[in-house]
């Protein structure tokens, strides 16, 4: 193999979505307001410090996290490969409330990924004092621009940047919102923390079999997909249309425990209709924490048993995803579910 050029400069595009960090509080109205990114070294002059090209990318009008698509995440799949071979690295600017589920649907929808895509954002304005915003674009700058000593990046995944830990994406989600440390990754562990310096967890940092592939992007997405959060009292009715709508067809099905579930003959019926409808559910749990094991309880056996798949230890957002990704590459549904069981990009412990 041959090797890179360690002395390069790096080149990094900064995209901002929109969301917090990307707000200024107007002189006039003191109301907050998004400002020019393309004047960012004017409100965080320290990342001029890095020995890098930073060049800025502004969706207009701004998105706020709220408002995501999936079209958003189309739109960032085909700018990243577009640019991919002017920038050694990308950093995805995003509100907080949906971040996980940008990062884990950008993590499926790479493929061939050698360079690092960094999600990060913030709970206070930029252009406060108190703000986290701009520690969390420093230290995403350095992350981003990292190499190692062959020249490759440190961190070529799609990953998340906050308060000083660096996450796969499509292993968080968010836990706060009024702390700095708004997300975690509760099932795996992090990818690099940043103290005086960063360190690198390189032993949980998936890295390519061949450093010179192309990039391939995936925007084919069929989001026909329903969520059903189990709780004492739900109703067959409500069960039934969350589970056997017309228009569903996939259901992430949120569990108690280790994936466990009414044993009532009319949830058990529900189950067996949507197996004869051949709707695709998996079983993911409500613990932030923690697998789906349906071999443990009875309970979770009759899940087994009546076709529910086992979503491991998944969060929601990457489960969701992970189908729209899938059911969008194949109409067979058997296959989906098969792949479903498969760690495709670092989702689960498999």
């Amino acid at each position: 193999m041959r090797r890179k050029d360690v002395t390069t400069k790096s080149a990094i595009l900064l995209i901002y979505t929109g969301g917090t960090i990307g707000m200024k509080q107007d002189v006039d109205d003191l109301t907050l307001k998004p400002f020019d990114f393309s004047q960012i070294l004017e409100e965080v002059p320290e990342i001029g410090k890095f020995a890098c090209k930073i060049d800025c990318h502004s969706f207009d009008p701004p998105i706020d996290s709220s408002d995501v698509e999936p079209s958003l995440w189309q739109e960032l799949a085909r700018l990243i490969k577009e640019r991919y071979e002017d920038y050694d690295g990308f950093i995805i600017l995003h509100g907080t409330d949906t971040m996980s589920y940008s990062a884990s649907a950008l993590s499926f929808m790479l493929d061939g990924l050698t360079k690092p895509v960094v999600f990060t954002g913030s709970q206070l304005p930029v252009g406060v004092p108190r703000t986290d915003g701009k520690e969390n674009l420093i230290s995403a700058v350095e992350i981003a621009s990292a190499k190692d000593s062959e020249g490759h990046s440190e961190v070529p995944e799609v990953c998340v940047y906050f308060d000083s830990l660096l996450m796969r994406g499509n292993r968080t989600t968010k836990i706060n919102a009024e702390v700095f440390r708004a997300f975690s990754s509760p099932n795996f562990p992090s990818l690099a923390e940043a103290g005086i310096n960063i360190r690198y967890n390189r032993e949980f940092i998936r890295k390519p079999n061949d450093w010179y592939q192309s990039l391939s992007i995936n925007t084919e997405l069929d989001t026909r997909v329903s969520i059903l959060k189990l709780h004492p009292g739900i109703t067959p009715q409500v069960a039934r249309n969350v589970i056997c709508g017309p228009e569903t067809r996939a259901v992430i099905m949120e569990t108690y425990g280790a994936g466990n579930a009414p044993s009532k003959k009319w949830f058990l019926d529900i189950l067996g209709e949507a197996a004869a409808m051949d709707k695709i559910i998996v079983n993911v749990t409500q613990c932030i924490a923690g697998t789906v094991n349906m071999d443990i309880y009875a309970n979770g056996k009759m899940l087994e048993d009546a076709g529910v798949i086992d979503g491991y230890d998944s969060t929601t957002e990457s489960a969701l995803a992970k189908l729209f990704y899938l059911m969008g590459k194949s109409d067979n549904n058997e296959w989906v579910r098969v792949m479903m069981g498969r760690n495709l990009k670092g989702e689960i412990s498999k």
